[in-house]
Order: structure tokens, then sequence, then C-alpha cells
């Protein structure tokens, strides 16, 4: 019993309210306008929580992690009785990585100083730019000014681990004004740096109005992306994964686990899980979400539920791991799946060693920066796919 006690565990609790939905965004949020959701929502979420008490009796989680949307858009009452009832539903290791998302524009010192003294010890603040014509075209409602504020206030409440979000691929971004965003969030010395390729998605409003802006070329963000490599570096930065960048030790521990397969719960409309072999997620309904807990069957709010046998789980390994830059291993290859990767994959691996995308050696297969800008396509290639869009071994 005292092994299976020792089973580490992820967290992920989603909160899907925004107080202004970006123009690029296509996660599940949006902009109630009715606020007394917020309460039925925790209602629901620490009641979903408590309902894995048993099952989660042998676990204890050390990642937790509450995103959105906004989660600091909630009133500060309800955001801490929400991190309160996710420490009495689950057992946290003393060392738990307890990390929540911020927009400058909706906390402030002492919301940031209670969240830190509930237990919250990673923040992850969205800066994205501080470009105001790039700001203003992916319809974000905070200014470099605001980001500078609660970045300040966010270290005098106590928080000694900090993400920076930023984005690459803005209208009307040119590799100056990249540049200029990049040298500004290394002057804040934030622990942690994440960059983003803007990716244009059906249905967001960026997307659907594409033809009114001005969007740098590929080969422009392929400039952007390897000069925030390189950059970053310098400034004591190591990147473990395609957009991740930290500085020694500091790597976030809540994203490690999805890349290597290990189990975590998600909690809330459209949060997806992996727990004990099975993948499964929750449809994209708030409102569903709180009548299913509140009396419905849960299968109603059920939105995917698969078991995964072992030509799903050596594909997502391989695609989870070759997003970090360690890459992947072959013996470690070998002992999980049974499999030589080099001998397995070695004829379509050769064109992409051979031009410069990935290397191999030592039994280790990992992206060049080349190779991560475009590894979406490396991969799919790589890969082969069933009919029904699954792995084919």
């Amino acid at each position: 019993m005292a092994q299976r006690q020792n089973k580490r565990l992820g967290i992920y609790v989603h909160v899907p309210f925004c107080r202004h939905k970006c123009s690029y965004c296509d996660f599940y949020s949006y902009c109630p306008r009715d606020t007394r959701v917020y309460t039925a929502y925790v209602d629901a979420l620490l009641s979903h929580m408590k309902s894995y008490k048993t099952v989660g009796a042998d676990y204890m989680p050390d990642t937790v992690y509450i995103g959105g949307g906004t989660p600091t858009v909630l009133p500060p009452e309800e955001l801490l009785r929400l991190i309160r009832g996710i420490k009495s539903s689950f057992r946290l290791s003393k060392n738990v990585e307890f990390s929540m998302e911020c927009n400058p524009a909706t906390a402030g010192y002492e919301e940031l100083r209670r969240y830190r003294r509930a237990g919250v010890n990673r923040l992850s603040i969205g800066l994205q730019s501080v470009n105001a014509i790039e700001l203003s075209a992916l319809g974000r409602i905070h200014s470099a000014r605001d980001f500078g504020v609660c970045f300040r206030e966010a270290r005098r409440a106590g928080f000694d681990n900090i993400n920076v979000d930023l984005m690459f691929g803005i209208p009307y971004q040119t590799l100056d004004s990249w540049a200029a965003t990049l040298k500004f969030a290394v002057s804040r010395s934030p622990e942690h740096i994440s960059l983003y390729d803007l990716k244009l998605e059906p249905g967001t409003p960026l997307c659907d109005n594409a033809s009114a802006y001005v969007f740098p070329d590929e080969d422009a963000e392929y400039a952007m992306y390897t000069f925030a490599i390189e950059f970053l570096e310098r400034a004591g930065y190591r990147q473990y994964e395609i957009s991740n960048f930290a500085r020694q030790g500091k790597e976030c521990r809540h994203n490690l686990k999805y890349w290597h397969c290990e189990e975590y719960l998600g909690f809330g409309p459209s949060a997806h899980s992996y727990f004990t072999d099975v993948r499964f997620s929750f449809k994209p309904s708030v409102s569903n979400y709180i009548k299913c807990i509140g009396g419905r069957t849960k299968d109603e709010m059920t939105d995917e539920y698969e078991e995964i046998p072992m030509r799903e789980r050596l594909g997502e390994y391989i695609m989870l791991r070759m997003r970090l830059t360690e890459g992947i291993d072959s013996r470690e290859f070998m002992r999980t799946f049974g499999k030589d990767f080099g001998m397995t994959y070695g004829s379509k691996l050769k064109k992409y060693i051979d031009g410069g995308y990935i290397v191999g050696s030592g039994g280790s297969y990992r992206f060049t920066p080349a190779g991560m800008f475009v590894s979406n396509y490396i991969l799919s290639d790589i890969l082969e796919f069933d009919a029904d869009g699954h792995f084919a071994m």
C-alpha cells in the first residue's frame, strides 16, 4: 500500500471565463453575462473533485495547474475557495508545483498575495507582445505597462517562479518588434518563458478576418523562432521543448507530465485526462457541466472516452517525446515498447537527418531548431495513421 500511495499525478482545472475573448483563441472560454455562474461553477468543480477522493487516495499529486480562459477573472473569494478545495480533495505532495494562469489586467497585489499564501507557487502571465498594434490585433485587454505592473506586484506578493507567455507570427510583427518583446521579457528576469507561433484557427475572429491584416510570411516566422532560441540561450534560458525555455531547474513540471505520457486528471468543461490507461474529456459546456455534476448522469458530460491500445501509446510517445529537446532514447524506447526505434523508423528518418532536421547519434533522435519549426509535418510523415485517424503500428 505504501508503494501505491507514492504514485504521482497531475491535476488540471479549467476556468473557462474571460473578461474579453482574444481574437485568436479557439480554447473553450466565454464572457458570462450573469456572474452568478462563477459560484455555481466553483461549486460544481469542488463536487466533481471530491468524487475522486476514493480513486485518488492511492495518488499524491505533485503538480496542479489552473488554466483557462482567465482564472483570475473569478472573484477572489471564489478563486480562493477553488484553491482550498483542490488541497482538501487531494493529498498534494509537499513540493507540489501549483501553477495558475493570469492576465496582466485582472490581478493586483492584494489578490496575488492571497493566492500565494493559499498555496499557488507558480504564476503564468500572458504578455504576448509589448507592441500596442500587435496586442490590438490579438484582442488583448492589457498593455505592456499593465504587464510590468502585474509582474512587479507578483514578485512583491512572493512569487519566485513566474512564466511569461510570448507570441510570434502576429499581424504587423517584424523581427525588430519581436526582438523588443523578447528583450522586455528577459529584462524582468522570469524563471520561464513560453513562446508560441500564432496559428489561425477556423472560427476565430482573427482567422475569419485574416485578409484585413498583414502577417509575417513563413521565412519571417522561422527567423523569429531561431532568433528567439539564440537570444534566450544567451540570456540563460535553456530550451527544453519546442515552445518552452527555462532557467536551470525551473522547467514546468506539469507540462512535462503531458510530454512524458504520465497520468493527469482534468476538471471542468473541455478538460482532458489520461488516467489508468484511459483518455477522456468533458463536453465544452459550462451549463451542461454544472447540471451533470448536480444530478444528471456523468455520461452526459463525457465527450471522449477511449482506452489507449499499445499502438496509440507508441504513437503518442513519439509525438510527445519528440517535442522535447532531449528527443527519444532508443534504449528507453526498446524497454517500453520492445522495438528498436532506429530500425523501425530508420528509412523515414534518414531524409530528415540528411536534411538537417533531425540529429541521430548515440542511440538518440531529436529535432534541430529547423526540425522543431516544422515538427508537425515531419511527425505526420514518419507516423502512419489508419482510416479512423489512429496510429497504425
